[in-house]
């Protein structure tokens, strides 16, 4: 059986201060910290390394450029919010009070922003 050298991702997402993207990454989302220096903080998730790199300026996109797949998205809710994560409600998308949106598939997703404004989803598959 041949074996893909591509198996394994790397996720990227830029920010403008390190040590503010190491507290919301690492600490408020409760990733390990695997390596950091003065250019890049590489984070754990699960299997997959995110390297946040740093940039001078950033124009945040307007859709999710990281989300993460959650086996109880109530419960991961709760847990980001006692911990300072805002969730996001849109103008046209029908989404709960808490800002759950159903997709046509069944998946549940709420959307939040890191510091930079890099904007973050969290998804229940359906």
């Amino acid at each position: 059986m041949d074996v893909n050298p591509l198996d394994q991702i790397v996720a990227f997402v830029s920010a403008t201060d390190l040590e503010e993207a190491r507290a919301f990454y690492g600490e408020l989302l409760g990733l390990e910290v695997i390596s950091a220096d003065d250019y890049s903080i590489v984070v754990r998730c699960g299997t997959t390394d995110l390297r946040i790199t740093k940039v001078e300026t950033l124009s945040p996109q307007p859709f999710t450029v990281l989300g993460w797949n959650v086996g109880d998205l109530v419960g991961t809710m709760t847990l980001l919010v006692g911990r300072g994560v805002e969730f996001l409600h849109f103008d046209g998308v029908d989404q709960n009070d808490a800002g759950v949106w159903v997709a046509p598939s069944g998946a549940h997703v709420a959307w939040f922003h890191d510091p930079d404004g890099n904007m973050l989803s969290v998804t229940q598959p359906g």
